[in-house]
């Protein structure tokens, strides 16, 4: 029994979203006449309460195709230094953008209004202008943690004073909102756009789409034509999207119960250093040594399970549709005793 823990992107399409895919009505996105790709973009932006949406292969381009709608050469971008939009999209915002980054550093990838003002450049020169800040919700490398309303609210209200632009990596947005319960209208007004992405919880081989206001996402597919983004009977993939959000959404709080419960049989080991809170669908922990962790890497895959090295003596379980409570009862079984062996 194969329990892959290294990402919610290994899942496999169940064989209901396959048929889902296999029926779906097609046409050329790049003429604008696939239906499905234009009812799903249609259906995600109204549940947000946006204007328009834009479908994309990955939440990387979806993301960097965001961030140049807002930003030019030589501008700058606010964001954590725990971000995706920084760490792991390949110096995108940089490559594709001309632009700078100004990394703050919050609590798990969650900083304040006030640490915002404090890094927005003044009107000088000498300074790259602040354009740009860019949200994660849940925050990855802060172990699945999600962004507090209350959080968001105020720098979203510091950007309105400020003129700047508000962008949310939603990579994992459909977790936050399954666990705070916070509905998707809150999102759609606190932000100018958000990226969501299908293939991680949700499931699905492929794909997110990027909302906001029908100027920013004209502004956008014309930057995704350039990127080479344009995909033509793409149907199939937006079908597969569909099926998630009508059959795979609500099932996400079976993998955050999971996570809680791995979590807690780490956090009681002496052999693991300290668990980051879980949240969501996200264990993010420590061990003691850089060495220990690849120690631990080893004995799970020698029981054929298989987890994240995130650097350093840092290791990654994350749950999601194939770690069924069978998986996750095995996994139960056999922590005890591997960690044992560390």
């Amino acid at each position: 029994m194969t329990i892959d823990l290294r990402s919610d992107t290994v899942t496999r399409p169940t064989a209901a979203m396959k048929e889902a895919m296999h029926t779906a009505a097609l046409g050329d996105d790049v003429f604008g006449d696939d239906p499905s790709i234009n009812a799903l973009q249609d259906r995600v932006a109204a549940l947000f309460g946006m204007e328009a949406g834009l479908f994309f292969p990955s939440g990387t381009m979806a993301n960097q195709v965001a961030i140049q709608t807002y930003v030019g050469l030589g501008d700058e971008v606010i964001c954590d230094q725990l971000a995706h939009v920084y760490k792991y999209e390949g110096g995108g915002i940089a490559a594709h953008s001309g632009a700078s980054v100004r990394l703050l550093q919050g609590q798990r990838g969650i900083f304040t209004a006030a640490e915002v003002a404090l890094n927005i450049n003044t009107d000088d020169p000498h300074f790259p202008a602040t354009r740009l800040v860019c949200l994660e919700n849940t925050m990855n490398r802060g172990g699945g943690a999600c962004w507090p309303d209350q959080a968001i609210r105020e720098i979203y209200e510091r950007t309105r004073t400020l003129q700047l632009g508000m962008h949310l990596d939603g990579a994992r947005l459909w977790n936050a909102m399954v666990k705070t319960g916070t509905p998707a209208s809150f999102y759609g007004s606190h932000f100018d756009s958000i990226s969501l992405c299908f293939s991680k919880g949700l499931g699905c081989p492929v794909g997110s789409v990027l909302i906001g206001s029908a100027d920013r996402i004209r502004k956008a597919h014309r930057i995704r034509k350039r990127f080479g983004g344009g995909m033509r009977q793409a149907g199939s993939l937006a079908a597969a999207c569909t099926y998630a959000l009508d059959h795979h959404l609500s099932r996400l709080a079976e993998d955050h119960l999971h996570a809680a419960q791995i979590g807690n049989i780490l956090e009681q080991h002496s052999a693991i250093k300290q668990v980051l809170p879980v949240e969501t669908n996200i264990v993010l922990f420590e061990t003691h040594t850089a060495e220990k962790a690849a120690q631990l890497l080893q004995l799970l895959k020698a029981q054929d399970i298989h987890a994240s090295h995130t650097g350093g003596a840092w290791v990654r379980f994350t749950f999601h549709l194939d770690v069924d409570a069978e998986k996750v009862g095995r996994l139960t079984q056999v922590l005890p005793g591997i960690l044992n062996s560390l």
